[in-house]
């Protein structure tokens, strides 16, 4: 402990020996704690742990900047009847243009939710026909395993899904009532050929 007491006692004599020599250096004393400039003086205050403090002195507005300004408006340059039929005619032609512009993008709105339209109308035909189609296969191979039946009891009395013969007392067709079979004596879209 008593070595660094001595140690801080040789420093602070060789630090007022630095500032001595400093003191040649420049005669005038400085402070170094405050700074001034235009409008404002700064002055340092006592340093803290935590860094560093300063004092900020705003100095009241000079008499010069209390007037109070006022900016000229530009000057109006005198139109003539020329130029101001020139702006006139430059403005009728770009609300022209714009107008042109508008429509131009309302047909081509229009062009395209027709062609939307069209696509879906004709996907919806399309569907439709496979639909019709199908079904007619699908009628077509019922008709043929309904005649394949028909055929094996053809001779047979007691069969009572046999249309071709007879209708029996008491028995129906089962398709009576519905839609006409092709054997039955009734009519179908679908004719013999197609079978």
């Amino acid at each position: 402990m008593a070595k660094t007491a001595m140690a801080y006692k040789e420093k602070m004599k060789e630090l007022s020996m630095l500032s001595l020599i400093c003191s040649c250096f420049y005669p005038e004393p400085r402070n170094i704690n405050i700074y001034t400039y235009d409008d404002m003086e700064v002055k340092q205050i006592n340093k803290r742990a935590s860094g560093q403090a300063f004092e900020l002195i705003l100095k009241p507005p000079s008499p010069i900047s209390e007037a109070p300004r006022t900016l000229a408006s530009p000057k109006k340059k005198d139109l003539s009847l020329e130029e101001i039929q020139k702006k006139l005619e430059a403005a009728e032609e770009r609300r022209k243009s714009q107008e042109a512009q508008v429509l131009k993008q309302l047909a081509e709105k229009r062009e395209h939710e027709r062609e939307v339209l069209q696509k879906a109308l004709e996907e919806n035909n399309n569907f439709s026909k496979m639909a019709e189609e199908k079904l007619i296969l699908l009628l077509l191979n019922v008709c043929r395993k309904r005649r394949g039946m028909l055929r094996r009891c053809a001779g047979t009395r007691n069969c009572r899904w046999n249309c071709l013969a007879e209708p029996m007392e008491g028995v129906a067709c089962p398709t009576a009532g519905k839609s006409p079979c092709l054997y039955h004596n009734g009519s179908h879209d679908i004719s013999m050929e197609n079978v």
